[in-house]
């Protein structure tokens, strides 16, 4: 679980909704990366990364700040994985509600293109 979430440049392989993704160099605190998703293309500084337990990313897009963090705890059946993500900006304060639709829609799906994948090669 973690080696996909981590192996951006993997990305496109198995979430759909992302069309590109690109990092150089190791998934590392400071370095960042590109990806697409939804059209929209963001480069997300990585802040924090605790092996085989907690990320957090952020990065602007057309006026809004993401902060996206994910966390992984392994427990008996397997990995328990949440993601929490926040946007802020102008975008966000004119159109609350569709937004925060669109930003759930957008985890639902990659938390089950994760899990999906995740089973499909154990």
């Amino acid at each position: 679980m973690w080696h996909l979430h981590t192996e951006v440049n993997g990305w496109p392989s198995w979430n759909l909704e992302i069309t590109a993704a690109k990092i150089e160099g190791e998934f590392e605190e400071g370095n960042s990366f590109t990806w697409t998703s939804w059209g929209l293309t963001v480069t997300s500084t990585i802040h924090v990364v605790e092996h085989h337990s907690r990320t957090l990313w952020s990065g602007p897009v057309r006026g809004i700040m993401g902060v996206h963090e994910w966390r992984f705890e392994e427990t008996q059946s397997g990995v328990h994985v949440v993601t929490d993500e926040s946007w802020s900006g102008t975008p966000v304060e004119a159109d609350p509600d569709s937004l925060h639709a669109a930003l759930d829609r957008s985890l639902v799906a990659w938390l089950g293109r994760l899990k999906a994948r995740a089973e499909s090669v154990s």
